[in-house]
Formats: C-alpha cells, sequence, structure tokens
C-alpha cells in the first residue's frame, strides 16, 4: 500500500487539560530483543486468535515512569499506556468538539452551575465488575481529597470550583459547581478510575498500590489491558474481548522502548510497526520515512512545546515533604529575579536557529502559552524577542552584570561570581542536543552557565517537581491536550503545574478574568482577557519558550481504521485491524 503524507492545519483552540502532562522523558535505552519482537510480528499467520487477529508493535523513545493510575500519572510515555486501557466521561472528536465516552449524553442547566451525565449501560472494567456513577463520584473524590496533593498529585484543576459530585443512581451522576462553570464539561472529563479497586486505598497509598503499577492488576474500562512487561523495555497490552464497544480488531499492541536514532531503521525493516506519541519521527527522518511504500505518514502541529523554565522561587523542604503549595512560603531566585535579565537571556538564545537546524524547520518559534492555532493567539500581544545579542548585553548592564574581573564572564551587582545552574533530562535528542547550544548563547554574551550532568526524565522530572535545592534553569516540555486555552493549570500561582514557582498577582488575576463568568461566555472577552495575559506573561518572562515541533506520526499502512485527528492517531484504537 502506498505512503501518504497527510498535512492538518489546526483552527480551533488548544488546551492545558494536561491529560499528556509534564512531557516526561526518560532514558535512551533500547529496549527488548528485536530477534524475539521480529519474529512476534511475523507471526501473524498463525491459527491462534490472538494471531488472526494481529498484533502489532509500536515504539516510543524512553520508559514511562511505571505510573499507570490516571489520578498520579505524570508522563507521556505512561500516557501511551493509559489511552489505550482508560476512558473518560466525554472526549474530542475531529472538530475539537465534545462527544460521549462512558457517558452517552450530559445535560447543563440554565446557568452552568450544574451538568449531569448519563452513563452507556454495559461497560465494564477489565476485571467485569460493571462500571457505575459510583466509580465517577469516587474518582472526582480523590481529586478533591486534601491528601491528593500530598500524595503527589497534581490534577486539581478538575475541581477547582466542584463543590460536589453525586451518584443520582447507576447510571446517572450529577456535577455541581460553585458559581458558573464555562469549562464544565472539560472539568467533567478527566478519566475514571474504579472505586472497587482502590475504595479501601489510602490515597497516601495510592501511587505505590500494586494496581497503580503492576501489568496484570492495571484495570480499566478501555479496549486494551496492560497484561505484561519488561520495565523499562516492553509494555503489552491484549484486547478486552468484553469492551463495551466491541472487541477490538487487534489482539495487542506491543510497546518497545527503543533509542529515538535507530526508530526508522526498525519501522523500515518491519521490526516495528508504528511510531507516535511524542513527538513521533525525529524530523531528521522525516524525508526518508515518508518515502516508505508501506508506511503511512501524517503530521500535525504538536499539541505542546518545550521551554527553559526558570526556577523563580524554591519551596521550603517541609514544604515539598508535606506535598504544599502556599506562595507566601516560597524563597525567592535573586540569580533571576531582575526581569531584565530574564529577558536578556531570551534575546540571548537563538531559538529560530533551533528550530532550524535542530528540526529541519520542521517547528514553529513561541512566544506564549497559545500556539498560532489557538483561537487565544494574539501575536500583537507578546514580544517576539527576535535573537540579539546586543539587546541581550544591554540589558544586562542596565541591571548592572557587568564584567568586573576581566575573564569573560559577568558578576553580580554586589561584584560576586553569577553563575546560573542549568539541568535537562536525557531522553529527547533534540532537547539534549539544545542544552549545549542554550549554554554557548549565553556564555556569548558573558552569562557564565554550569551545565550540570543530564538525568533520566523521571529522576529529573522529580526534581522539577520538588524544587527545594539550588536549581536556575531547566529545560522541559508540556504536552497538551485541545479543548480549551484557559492557562490556570499550568500558570495561577498555586497550580501544583506551575514548576518556574512564578508568584504573581498579576497574572493570577488576568487569568481568572479569562474564565469570569457571564463575560467570559463571550469569546472576544476571553480572547482579549488572555490578549492581556500573554502581554504580561511576554514583559515578565517566568519561562523561556522555545518552539513547538512539528508531530510526525508513522505507521504501517496494513493497520486500517487509523484516524487522523487533531490530538493524534489514538482515538477508536478498537476499530483497528491488520490487513492479512
Amino acid at each position: 500500500m502506498k505512503s501518504s503524507k497527510l498535512w492538518l492545519v489546526l483552527v480551533l483552540a488548544l488546551s492545558f487539560m494536561l491529560v499528556l502532562a509534564a512531557c516526561g522523558d526518560n532514558n535512551e535505552e533500547a529496549g527488548g530483543n528485536n530477534d524475539n519482537n521480529n519474529e512476534e510480528n511475523n507471526d501473524n499467520n498463525n491459527d491462534s486468535d490472538s494471531t488472526e487477529r494481529g498484533t502489532i508493535t509500536a515504539a516510543m523513545y524512553s520508559a514511562p515512569g511505571h505510573q499507570f493510575n490516571p489520578l498520579f500519572y505524570s508522563d507521556a510515555y505512561e500516557a501511551n499506556i493509559l489511552d489505550f486501557t482508560h476512558e473518560a466521561l466525554a472526549k474530542l472528536d475531529e472538530n475539537l468538539d465534545w462527544e460521549p465516552s462512558l457517558a452517552e449524553s450530559w445535560d447543563i442547566n440554565d446557568d452552568f452551575t450544574e451538568i449531569t451525565f448519563t452513563l452507556n449501560e454495559g461497560v465494564t472494567w477489565h476485571d467485569g465488575e460493571p462500571f457505575t456513577a459510583d466509580d465517577v463520584v469516587f474518582t472526582y473524590n480523590v481529586l478533591m481529597d486534601e491528601d491528593y496533593v500530598a500524595a503527589g498529585g497534581v490534577r486539581t484543576n478538575y475541581v477547582a470550583d466542584l463543590e460536589t459530585v453525586e451518584a443520582i443512581d447507576p447510571l446517572t451522576v450529577k456535577f455541581t459547581y460553585t458559581d458558573t462553570n464555562i469549562n464544565a464539561i472539560f472539568d467533567a472529563a478527566f478519566i475514571i478510575v474504579p472505586e472497587h479497586i482502590f475504595g479501601d486505598v489510602p490515597i497516601l497509598e495510592m501511587p505505590d498500590y500494586s494496581a497503580s503499577r503492576n501489568a496484570g492488576e492495571v484495570i480499566g474500562t478501555g479496549p486494551f489491558q496492560l497484561t505484561n512487561m519488561l520495565e523499562g523495555e516492553r509494555y503489552e497490552l491484549t484486547a478486552y474481548d468484553d469492551y463495551w464497544q466491541g472487541a477490538p480488531g487487534l489482539a495487542g499492541i506491543t510497546w518497545r522502548v527503543i533509542e529515538q536514532s535507530i526508530m526508522p531503521g526498525l519501522l523500515e525493516n518491519g521490526e516495528i510497526d508504528m511510531i507516535a506519541e511524542p513527538n513521533g519521527v525525529p524530523a531528521a527522518d522525516f524525508d526518508t520515512v515518508d518515502a516508505l511504500e508501506h508506511i503511512t505518514t501524517y503530521v500535525t502541529q504538536d499539541f505542546g512545546y518545550q521551554y527553559m523554565g526558570f526556577k523563580l522561587h524554591h519551596r521550603t523542604t517541609e514544604d515539598v515533604e508535606a506535598g504544599v503549595i502556599d506562595p507566601d512560603n516560597w524563597i525567592e531566585n535573586e540569580k533571576i529575579a531582575d526581569v531584565r535579565v530574564r529577558q536578556a537571556i531570551v534575546y540571548a538564545i537563538n531559538r529560530q536557529a533551533l528550530v532550524d537546524g535542530l528540526l529541519h524547520g520542521m517547528g514553529t518559534v513561541l512566544n506564549a502559552n497559545f500556539p498560532e492555532a489557538s483561537w487565544a493567539f494574539d501575536e500583537s500581544a507578546v514580544n517576539p524577542y527576535d535573537y540579539s545579542p546586543e539587546t541581550a548585553e544591554e540589558l544586562l548592564d542596565e541591571a548592572g552584570y557587568v564584567d568586573v574581573t576581566g575573564d569573560g564572564f559577568r558578576e553580580d551587582p554586589d561584584g560576586n561570581e553569577w553563575t546560573l545552574n542549568f539541568d535537562y533530562p536525557t531522553g529527547n535528542a533534540v532537547r539534549e542536543r539544545s542544552a549545549p547550544i542554550i549554554v554557548e548563547n549565553l556564555e556569548e554574551v558573558g552569562i557564565r552557565v554550569d551545565l550540570r550532568n543530564p538525568r533520566e526524565a523521571g529522576p529529573h522530572f522529580d526534581l522539577v517537581e520538588e524544587d527545594d535545592h539550588d536549581w536556575d534553569m531547566y529545560l522541559a516540555g508540556w504536552s497538551l491536550s485541545a479543548a480549551d486555552p484557559d492557562p490556570s493549570a499550568l500558570w495561577l500561582s498555586t497550580a501544583p503545574y506551575n514548576y518556574t514557582r512564578w508568584n504573581d498577582p498579576v497574572s493570577d488575576e488576568l487569568i481568572r478574568a479569562g474564565i469570569q463568568a457571564p463575560e467570559a461566555f463571550d469569546q472576544d472577552y476571553r480572547k482579549q482577557a488572555y490578549s492581556d495575559w500573554a502581554a504580561h506573561m511576554s514583559e515578565q518572562v517566568p519561562q523561556v519558550f522555545l518552539y513547538s515541533s512539528d508531530n510526525i506520526y508513522a505507521y504501517n499502512s496494513a493497520i486500517q481504521n487509523v484516524k487522523h485527528y487533531p490530538a493524534g492517531i489514538y482515538s477508536d484504537a478498537h476499530l483497528w485491524t491488520l490487513e492479512q
């Protein structure tokens, strides 16, 4: 089957739903046994039911962080499992509109303070237990519990305005909000977990509970089950034949952890069948992969971006240990407290060169949280911060950071050595290669940088969250989903995901204005509110937006019924079949 290249220009909203959160890249180690895997792929003509239906092998370049409870997972690789094993009440369709999933329908009252869902009949968990409204109530009560954040949970944005969630009957559940909620469907569309599995488990113990971590014990309602894994190497999903929308067309999906550089070769020779989330095929290999006759490629704007974060404040050790997010207790990082320093750093980094050189032009430089595809995007609201070492030097001079010792590096205004610590994770090859380039750019304007040894992504992002240490700058990314551009989950001062620990009352006020009812029912009002917020963020520079890369999905053309949606290709995976 001849391959095809499909380009999709997104025209609707991007969201901070954060179903794929924190862009947690793990190690680069190639996983799995090539011979065994190839044998598995080529056995599709055997007589067993599994091989009659076919099993495909997909590749991701970092290992999941070993957390398969939707309440606590933190990286895009764990999401590669959960996207097939778990579901929510509603999901986004090809037009980025909400459509039913576990719920067959919903009703919202006139003032948008209540939304009532009617659930589909006949839905069961992977262990055969019925899915009911009690599972929805349980999931959201965990999100609202004070122990949730202490246990490591960060998705409190889904319940920020939730007053109660109640089961009216086994197939009816009602959400009641403290005030008009313009994002009621979004807030009620979190992934559901089973009460009968976790109901007796203390919330503080849930992340380490066996059903959150062990293959064969992870229970969802999705079309596939996580049945076996060799941690860090391979993760086997098996079809759940009692799936409520019908038995899946594939017998299984095996995820292998493979070094990114060798993925295209394995795709070409048939050892793997799919490269998808996150980021997909490396841009440098796109032309080669797109030319393969047996491969279909699909390119779309990434729902996320890469950034260099500033640690503007650090939490106390006591708050980290207690799981507390309290801006009143934060300690300011004086090394990057001057806004002119942060502005200078953006001017000093040649971000377009990163896109052109490392992404082969398949990406876009960003200057705000709203990519061009979003209706909230306003190019005129932000400073483009075009590469200008001269402007960077002027700002640093103005702020009093000058070279007083003659060694080529600037001291702080008090004449003390000024060194910025810089941390980054392994796993994402482009991001790894960008780190020394950024250091070189900064040193050219006299900023001394300590580029520290990279860590595997799991430990790296643990330290990003904990922030009771000496970090100044770090590389990371956000993987986002599509629904609404409300940035509160990332940028409110009290949001757990506010990893830069930006404590700015003006920012908080502008973010809240964007969802203020009834004004926010007018999209023009919201657009202006978000333009005002983007302008303020652009001036204050709590982080350096680097780029949004294009997502390049590639899969064996023998896989049938793959839907090319703006948010990716995983939707309705139960319909996938393998052409024999």
